[in-house]
């Protein structure tokens, strides 16, 4: 039986391409002149077949040519990704040109005989690996130092080459350390919920306007950007609240929180956050929204219309997106600053490359037809992956404390939509195009697995000493109060006038009943109070610790009434049943719910049954 033959797959990228496409290929491998198709596809096989003409043809290409091979060899599908290419190394390599008429002016270069239709034969792959080194890694390069302005670079398609041109101009920009923020912010957000002031849509799970408002009056430092009531003019971008708008969101995603009517309320492991470190918390919350389902960030686009209806179908997923994007910053150096533009340029040459959107005819700005973002060139990832990186680092990582991050007013600062129809008018894309540069920090080296401890631990509280604590249990603000620290000290304390509060025991007690424990509240004296706690307060705090630790909830039970006293002891003192259940005054069994089966099957072997009520 004759051996099966290996298929050829050049010969099948060459049979597929026409004849004028395949003679001026032949002279870069042969000095032959054959016309026939056939002939053609033999000559150039001929020597790409053969070891010693491969490797002296390879030694031929140019360095960047050699390095397209090298890039397309080393991808798992060795496909040549020309994105990712130029992003590398900064040009695409020389295919040669192609004529005006079509491919009988062409003169192909050296390179297509090695990628044919963007792809290396799989037949080819094996002897190129003997030869052809492995391609250098991407990497992220770090800027010297952060001054006051920043270089924001694009492109800009020109109309009389024909091609995009670099464009680029310097803006002034804020830093802001987010490491502090985070810190703080989650369990302020967690005490606001904890105080049911926080209000969301049960529908998208999205916080009111009014939440916003409050979540923003008990950030650290305040929003990225503070509130602007006079814009230039009314059609004028408007940044807008961005961690505000994300904490209810985070929390959601996190577990921390769930919905209750329109209002969140702390999940057990929401009230567990409150009392562990905030850094375990933020790692946690970082986790889980690299998962979530809660939000696609690119929603918050809305210059970019489409993505509901037909659009959404086309959506990719966001969790697919934000692992490329994580796996990005795990790669890139801590503790630096790096542009935007060169993390931006990094995740293409890195192949860390995502699709928002697998149907880009769907999306559009100001009119679907003429504003289609599927037309050639509009809708490339300046426009469509930059701006969903923007607000996935800006709003989420930033605001998780991850990335510190520096800014310039999103007017004007990113002119890179240009070629859009109907966007004459617009001063930015998006309300994120202020973001310049990033740098991942010590806790964002931390949730992103670069260390396995934080090193850095603030002050769960406050560090300064706002609190004077007076042996009549009155607290006294000698410093400003901050919101997120009021709303602890209203949950043991009655405030009696602007800066006095008066601890008292019954708002003491039921703040032990809804999960939160005595010695918390000392923690939090001792971190604000400028004297420590007077020793009468102390002796207090001790004696209700040690009066609520008398009491525990041992779940939930059933209560089985018996007629006969009689019967009732006879249950209690059987051995079967009465292991299952206590004796409530004569004539009342209680039963704890997690032994109702077993107390059910033993009462019918006793011949007793009773009715379930409710």
């Amino acid at each position: 039986m004759a051996q099966k033959k290996d298929p050829e797959y050049v010969r099948e990228f060459l049979e597929s391409y026409t004849v004028s496409h395949l003679k001026p290929l032949v002279p870069l491998v042969s000095s032959a002149r054959p016309t026939r198709k056939a002939d053609l596809v033999d000559e150039i096989a001929r020597h790409l077949r053969d070891p010693t003409r491969l490797r002296t043809l390879w030694n031929s290409l140019n360095q960047l040519q050699q390095d397209a091979v090298s890039e397309a060899l080393d991808s798992s599908d060795h496909r040549f990704n020309a994105v990712s290419f130029k992003a590398k190394y900064g040009s695409e390599p020389d295919w040669g040109t192609r004529g005006r008429y079509g491919y009988g002016d062409s003169q192909p270069s050296l390179l297509q005989l090695f990628i044919f239709n963007h792809q290396i034969p799989r037949d080819l792959v094996e002897p190129l690996l003997a030869i052809v080194p492995a391609p250098r890694s991407a990497k992220a390069n770090a800027m010297p130092e952060l001054g006051d302005t920043v270089t924001i670079s694009w492109t800009m398609y020109d109309w009389r080459s024909g091609k995009r041109v670099p464009r680029s101009q310097e803006v002034e920009a804020t830093h802001a350390l987010t490491e502090p923020a985070a810190l703080h912010d989650i369990q302020a957000v967690l005490r606001l919920i904890e105080s049911g002031k926080v209000k969301v849509s049960a529908k998208t799970k999205r916080p009111s306007a009014v939440t916003v408002r409050e979540v923003g009056k008990i950030l650290h430092g305040g929003d990225f950007y503070p509130p602007e009531d006079n814009p230039p003019c009314e059609w004028s971008t408007v940044p807008g609240p961005m961690k505000a708008f994300a904490w209810p969101l985070i929390v959601q995603s996190a577990g921390f929180a769930k919905i209750s009517g329109t209002k969140l309320e702390l999940t057990p492991s929401g009230k567990k956050a409150l009392n562990n470190a905030p850094e375990k918390a933020l790692r946690t919350a970082w986790k889980k929204w690299l998962k979530t389902t809660i939000l696609d960030e690119f929603s918050r686009i809305e210059a970019i219309k489409g993505q509901r209806g037909k659009g959404k179908r086309t959506m990719t997923a966001p969790a697919k997106r934000r692992a490329m994007i994580a796996d990005a910053l795990t790669d890139s150096p801590t503790k630096k600053w790096i542009s935007f533009d060169e993390f931006s340029r990094f995740m293409k040459a890195s192949s860390y490359t995502f699709k928002v959107n697998r149907n880009l005819w769907n999306l559009y700005v100001e009119e679907q037809g003429y504003g289609s973002l599927g037309y050639e060139e509009l809708g490339g990832w300046h426009i469509i992956q930059a701006r969903y990186l923007m607000v996935f680092l800006l709003e989420y990582a930033a605001t998780m404390g991850l990335l510190d991050v520096a800014l310039t007013h999103p007017r004007d600062a990113r002119p890179d939509y240009g070629d859009l129809w109907g966007t004459d008018d617009y001063d930015a894309l998006s309300r994120y195009d202020g973001l310049t540069t990033i740098r991942i920090n010590s806790l964002g080296a931390y949730c992103l697995g670069h260390t396995n401890s934080y090193s850095y631990t603030p002050s769960l509280f406050e560090e300064k000493k706002s609190l004077k604590i007076l042996p009549n249990m009155d607290l006294v603000a000698t410093d400003t109060i901050t919101p997120s620290d009021k709303l602890f000290i209203d949950l043991f304390a009655e405030q009696t006038s602007d800066r006095v509060w008066h601890i008292e025991q019954k708002l003491l007690l039921k703040m032990v009943e809804e999960g939160r424990s005595i010695g918390e509240v000392v923690k939090f004296l001792e971190a604000l109070s400028e004297t420590g706690l007077p020793d009468n307060v102390a002796i207090f705090f001790n004696e209700m610790a040690e009066r609520v630790s008398k009491l525990a909830d041992r779940g939930l039970a059933r209560v089985i009434e018996v007629k006969d006293p009689v019967l009732a002891h006879l249950i209690l003192n059987n051995s079967k049943v009465g292991k299952s259940c206590l004796l409530a005054g004569e004539r009342h069994l209680v039963v704890p719910v997690s032994e109702e089966t077993a107390f059910r099957r033993a009462l019918r072997e006793l011949g007793y049954a009773y009715k379930r009520e409710g």
